[in-house]
């Protein structure tokens, strides 16, 4: 198998709020959302995640999408450079609405970082090293 690209699929159950989350913390738009999901670019490579209605990417899919709240299928790591941009990162979330789930904190051997949900629960390990 050699897969051209590789992006992630995530339900949520409101494209505005999602659209305003992801625009606040500072990531690009990949696409205009348009009824049934919104899109955006993380890090240097432009990773692709679609955010789409749970019930449109349920029915997609033919399968049940978890609920994020309770629990999740992938955690996403995003990478930061400073310890100061993983506090920083760590008020925007706050900010924009999400919420920090695990502080600012050392943890293992020279790691540096915190853990946060999105509005719909989806996981996010933010870490420096």
């Amino acid at each position: 198998m050699t897969p051209q690209m590789i992006w992630a699929n995530l339900g949520v159950s409101d494209l505005e709020r999602t659209t305003k989350f992801y625009t606040a913390l500072g990531f690009k738009a990949n696409c205009e959302p348009n009824g049934e999901l919104t899109s955006f670019l993380f890090g240097k490579n432009n990773f692709v995640m679609h955010f789409f209605l749970r019930d449109v990417l349920k029915a997609n899919l033919n399968s049940e999408i978890s609920d994020s709240h309770q629990a999740n299928e992938v955690v996403f790591t995003l990478s930061a450079e400073t310890k100061d941009q993983v506090d920083t990162w760590a008020k925007e979330v706050k900010e924009a609405g999400g919420k920090v789930v695990s502080k600012p904190e050392a943890f293992g051997e020279g790691y540096y970082g915190f853990v946060f949900t999105d509005p719909d629960g989806h996981k996010f390990n933010v870490f420096y090293m």
